[in-house]
């Protein structure tokens, strides 16, 4: 159930990293609500990251859920910011992804 915890706010992360770029794109009342998402999404993650913890190696779970959070956000830019996409950015993408994995499958 923890995996389940620390993968929910991996996304979350991603969540905060999307509304922070969107507030950025923005200006007035929606940059605000941007904001505001951006705070809710970081007192889940937080949260769910804690709750995570309590099981789980500090460091294994840390590594994970930024790790999540790094290869959501680069996708998120991607496909909703339209950053540029080339070999070596999805060379290392995957081998982020490879290394979550195999710290999953490595840790107690």
């Amino acid at each position: 159930m923890n995996w389940l915890y620390l993968i929910i706010a991996g996304l979350f992360e991603v969540g905060f990293a999307t509304c922070l770029g969107k507030a950025k794109e923005t200006s007035g009342s929606i940059a605000f609500w941007w904001m505001v998402g951006f705070f809710v999404c970081l007192s889940i993650s937080m949260s769910l990251l804690y709750k995570a913890t309590q099981s789980l190696p500090i460091g294994t779970a840390y590594a994970v859920w930024t790790g999540i959070g790094a290869c959501g956000t680069v996708l998120i830019g991607i496909f909703l910011f339209k950053e540029p996409v080339h070999f070596w950015r999805l060379f290392f993408l995957f081998t982020l992804i490879a290394s979550i994995v195999g710290l999953k499958f490595v840790s107690a």
